[in-house]
């Protein structure tokens, strides 16, 4: 148990611009290698490696070996929940040029936040099963109804399994662009895994951007009366 924390060795491991863009680019959920994330950062793979060495001494980052490729990714879901909430109370920052302005656009319409669907999207299709009788809020978690538990198992996702994981079943999560909640814990994550698996969304080019297939605005509609409008 941590009694003493040091959130002063966190926050300037944070603090750092270079660091902070690679925390940015692993909130998608993906594991990346070195030499993309310092692309990222604009900065070389030697002073990358330096960083990494930092955010996994910190317990920021891990690092998984495959072959001789080295990739990174969060150390836990509870990095990505504070990069969120920090995300969420900060102010906005110019934008200077179409490149940044569609990235950001991109962003805001539709992402992964970890590991569950953020953005427009993934707050509208909350909404739509908050409206529909599918969750109910409850205190800083959503409750699942008994019709949320047969509709989301005749989708595919096996319910009670993910109920009996260690990590928050159904959690609100702020989203910083949409300013309201979106569904995250093991149920969202799973709902989002399916989408993936049905081929309703898929990455951007950017690896945390994404966008709704043909198939998935159909599939949307169809399944969960959902109308997009993502503009």
């Amino acid at each position: 148990m941590m009694i003493n924390p040091n959130l002063v060795e966190i926050a300037s491991l944070i603090g750092d611009p270079s660091r902070l863009t690679i925390l940015l680019n692993l909130l998608g959920g993906k594991a990346l290698p070195a030499g993309e994330l310092a692309r990222s950062a604009q900065i070389s793979p030697q002073t990358a490696s330096t960083h990494l060495a930092k955010m996994i001494k910190g317990g920021l980052l891990v690092q998984e070996s495959f072959g001789r490729h080295k990739y990174f990714r969060l150390a836990t879901t509870e990095v990505a929940t504070a990069l969120e909430a920090l995300l969420a109370i900060s102010p906005s920052k110019p934008i200077r040029s179409l490149r940044e302005s569609n990235q950001v656009q991109a962003l805001q319409l539709a992402r992964t936040c970890y590991d569950h669907l953020a953005g427009k999207l993934g707050v509208n299709l909350t909404d739509k099963l908050l409206e529909d009788g599918f969750l109910e809020k409850s205190g800083k978690d959503f409750l699942l109804t008994e019709a949320g538990k047969t509709k989301f198992k005749n989708f595919g996702i096996e319910v009670e399994k993910k109920r009996k994981c260690r990590r928050c079943f159904a959690r609100q999560c702020l989203d910083w662009s949409e300013r309201r909640y979106h569904l995250a814990g093991s149920l969202g994550a799973s709902l989002t895994q399916r989408m993936f698996e049905l081929n309703w969304i898929e990455y951007l080019s950017d690896g945390r951007a994404i966008r709704v297939t043909a198939v998935g605005k159909k599939g949307l509609f169809d399944e969960f009366g959902l109308t997009l409008n993502l503009e």
